[in-house]
């Protein structure tokens, strides 16, 4: 997309999905995509489990897809269907907010990641732009990753230029914003606003299946079953000699990379102990790659609210560990807020992934603008 002049901020809602199940976080920003950054609103829309079941399905069906245009299986039924729900989540926002469509600049769109093997040269998110353009009246910016996985970038995080804005009040250097989604990602922010940022692991996919498996909930709510049982060390020990923690940064993952069947023969309990001190070990993990210990963890998406896991990382990095609460922020809404932004930057040609944070060689723009006919 080429550049073009920002006369004013923008006002963009984000939609995010991403690897978690759960639903759609939507978050409404007015923003010039650089410094100027004003947070309005946010939601969470959570998706019924018949939505979920489908999916799975979907997740199953993309290990067939040889490229990012194809959608085997279910993929095509399920793409539209998803679309669909986030039109109508944006159309009920933006009407709680008493706003009309023509309020709203931008749509920054993620959709559902089904798979993502940037080694291959492919990134899917389910999510159809051109349908939800026409649906919600709103221009949309869709497809973020793809440039990216194409220049030979990891195609992840893309988080982190929103990371630094945020960070930008805190007087704490370096400070690790972490994000645990589906996948947990980190951003280290270093004193000069250097950017280092990549996938630590897992984040709550291995507990949410487990849990759903074993017990049909899903999720481990507040981190109860964990906190319940025994983290068998060996099983973590293994799970951290996967090649992915041994690699250097940039490093991305897929929702899957890790089989929850090695803790099968655990009980309920002392399997949720011990995917939780995986996904806290794996964290902690993370600062061999990191010049300088952070002076502040601030922990943000859903996994903050796990308190089993927020106590394992505590135990294991230095430093203090907040929710992002603590520190005047919504860790519910940020990966939805990062979305709006980057779609301002898209809109405007500015780089969205950097050598320090994808692997791309230089920093680059992304995105797919999907207009809506008036």
């Amino acid at each position: 997309m080429g550049k073009q002049a920002l006369t004013a901020p923008m006002r963009a809602i984000g939609l995010m999905s991403g690897t978690s199940l759960d639903g759609i976080d939507i978050a409404l920003i007015e923003t010039d995509g650089e410094s100027r950054v004003r947070r309005m609103s946010g939601v969470s829309a959570p998706y019924p489990e018949a939505f979920r079941i489908k999916l799975r399905q979907a997740i199953g069906d993309a290990q067939r897809a040889g490229d990012r245009s194809q959608r085997p299986g279910c993929l095509g039924e399920v793409e539209r269907e998803l679309t669909e729900r986030h039109a109508d989540a944006v159309l009920r926002f933006i009407g709680n907010l008493a706003l009309q469509p023509s309020a709203i600049d931008l749509i920054g769109f993620h959709g559902q990641t089904v798979l993502h093997r940037p080694e291959a040269g492919i990134t899917l998110q389910l999510g159809d732009g051109a349908l939800l353009a026409e649906l919600t009246g709103i221009d949309v910016v869709h497809d973020m990753r793809a440039a990216d996985v194409a220049a030979g970038g990891q195609g992840a995080p893309l988080v982190p230029v929103y990371h630094r804005a945020l960070a930008a009040p805190l007087p704490q250097r370096p400070l690790a914003m972490l994000n645990i989604g589906g996948v947990a990602n980190v951003t280290w922010i270093g004193r000069d606003g250097q950017l280092l940022a990549f996938d630590t692991g897992p984040g709550n996919a291995m507990v949410d299946d487990w849990m759903m498996a074993r017990a049909g909930q899903a999720c481990d709510l507040d981190g109860e079953m964990a906190g319940r049982g025994r983290a068998h060390e060996a099983y973590v020990a293994e799970y951290l000699r996967h090649s992915h923690f041994s690699a250097g940064p940039p490093k991305s993952l897929d929702r899957n990379a890790f089989a929850v069947e090695m803790v099968s023969e655990l009980s309920l309990e002392d399997g949720a102990a011990t995917l939780t001190a995986f996904a806290a070990a794996a964290i902690a993990r993370a600062r061999e790659h990191m010049p300088v210990e952070p002076q502040l963890w601030v922990i943000c998406g859903g996994g903050r609210r796990n308190r089993t896991l927020m106590s394992m990382i505590a135990g294991l990095v230095e430093n203090a560990v907040v929710p992002a609460e603590a520190v005047g922020l919504d860790g519910d809404t940020i990966e939805a807020e990062a979305w709006a932004y980057l779609a301002v930057r898209s809109w405007s040609g500015l780089p969205l992934t950097y050598p320090g944070t994808t692997g791309v060689e230089v920093a680059m723009t992304g995105g797919v603008l999907a207009r809506h006919q008036a």
